[in-house]
């Protein structure tokens, strides 16, 4: 298994700290609202990589936290005149079901911000005694970012260029400061704001200081793959290896993982532009699985632009995968059983190449696209060795299907029989494309049918149906 490590620019063999189980940390979302298409890609990504380990028998102890205590929150609460502990936790339980909805499996733990304030203060008090922070006359705590000689080797940023004009780590408060570059660990409590008692003062953490610390008590002081979107790279990550390794004296994690940004029609997704969309509002409009379709099309450290044309194609992908399924699936229903031949044997065989390709592909660094690619090789290969086939092979070949899209994450619609109705619109709707000349979709419609037990009958009189 490759993957490319941000840290070291370059594509690099995944050796486990312990054969057979992986440690991964992922982080989450800040929950002050529904969360955005953006927010997603990680979510899927990360969890089709966690699914192909697994699949390949690794036990895998993955961490992804909420953000429960931050500005937002708070502003939110304020507006609504409610605890901001009450907004944390209608958008967490909102989180979960997008989550569900989209078939991302649970982490081993969510861990809250606002559940491990104890050991930030440890942590915080571990890097005051050991020179790596510092107490401001108000009660703040900074960290001291000269002090760690290899503060930027993540981002590849350098203190000097940093200082010369990069304000990304500054905040409010410079004046406490010994440094402009040094960032905030703890800070003192604003009226009406969440706050709990420290050595320093009542306040609350620094966004940094969470990951550092929930990272450590689930998974210990080194990680195998820390991963996230690339605009964590820089100051989040970079702070979180600063405040780690000067706390604990190890490296924080062996790999680092970010996939690209995520763009809306050609441009970044903004509130500002009105390119902006929840998840909860895409899925009004497309089935969770087409989203999911979508995010995997593309390799996660590619910019991936989102567009209805583009969900359209993904839609239409998937339905080509789930017709072929339902077909086999029909006839394996309409078969009597019958042992498996030499000749299918051999057929099985070319199947078992072509999940190879799936597997190479996850191996190159989690390449989606190609394992997709390799979905649609099998899929095709069945569509054309089908037809004769035993109940036997059959079975083989359609389990074979259903692993792959297992990895990927991929749910097929449950099947449902459809209404007399229904079954006329979508006849209407073949006849409509035979005029059309769209010879496609109307085969399409009539597979599609036949997967679901109704057959089509052309007759002078037009298309007569039954159910078989």
């Amino acid at each position: 298994m490759k993957i490319y490590n941000t840290m070291s620019k370059k594509a690099e063999e995944l050796v486990p700290i312990i054969p057979n189980q992986l440690s991964m940390y992922v982080c989450g979302p800040t929950v002050y609202n529904l969360i955005h298409i953006g927010n997603a890609r990680p979510m899927i990504v990360f969890d089709t990589f966690r699914r192909y380990m697994e699949y390949k028998g690794y036990k895998v102890n993955y961490v992804s936290n909420f953000t429960d205590v931050d500005d937002k929150i708070i502003k939110k609460a304020q507006e609504e005149g409610v605890p901001a502990s009450a907004i944390s936790a209608r958008y967490i339980a909102e989180c979960k079901k997008d989550m569900e909805a989209l078939n991302i499996k649970p982490a081993t733990v969510h861990p809250k911000a606002t559940e491990e304030i104890d050991g930030m203060i440890d942590m915080i008090q571990k890097l005051v005694d050991k020179g790596h922070a510092y107490v401001a006359a108000d009660g703040t705590v900074y960290y001291r970012t000269r002090s760690f000689a290899e503060y930027g080797k993540l981002s590849h940023k350098n203190l000097d260029d940093l200082e010369a004009g990069h304000r990304e780590i500054r905040v409010a408060g410079e004046e406490g400061k010994e440094d402009p570059l040094d960032f905030v660990l703890w800070k003192p409590k604003k009226e009406g704001e969440p706050f709990w008692p420290s050595p320093w003062c009542d306040g609350r953490p620094g966004w940094h200081i969470e990951c550092s610390v929930m990272s450590r008590k689930y998974l210990g002081d080194t990680m195998d793959i820390h991963a996230g979107g690339e605009d964590l790279i820089f100051p989040h990550h970079e702070n979180e290896i600063a405040q780690s390794e000067a706390a604990n004296g190890v490296p924080f994690a062996h790999y680092w993982m970010h996939n690209a940004f995520l763009n809306v029609d050609n441009r970044k997704m903004s509130k500002s532009l009105g390119n902006f969309f929840t998840v909860r509002e895409i899925l009004e409009r497309y089935d969770p699985m087409v989203l999911r379709f979508f995010m995997l099309s593309a390799h996660y450290r590619s910019p991936l632009n989102f567009s209805k044309e583009l969900m359209e194609a993904a839609k239409a992908s998937l339905q080509r995968i789930e017709t072929a399924v339902s077909n086999i699936k029909f006839k394996i229903d309409n078969q009597e059983d019958a042992p498996i031949t030499e000749e299918e044997r051999k057929l099985l065989e070319e199947e078992d190449a072509i999940r190879r390709e799936f597997e190479e592909a996850m191996e190159d660094d989690a390449n989606t696209a190609d394992a997709i690619s390799a979905v649609f090789n099998l899929v095709r290969f069945a569509n054309s060795n089908i037809e004769g086939k035993s109940s036997e092979f059959l079975k083989q070949t359609l389990k074979n299907i259903e692993i792959l899209l297992e990895v990927l994450g991929l749910r097929l619609n449950k099947e449902e029989e459809l209404l007399d109705e229904e079954v006329e619109a979508l006849i209407e709707e073949r006849n409509q494309a035979r005029k059309n000349r769209d010879f496609a979709r109307a085969d399409e419609i009539r597979d599609s049918l036949l997967a679901q037990g109704i057959l089509l009958e052309d007759t002078r009189e037009g298309v007569r149906w039954k159910r078989a």
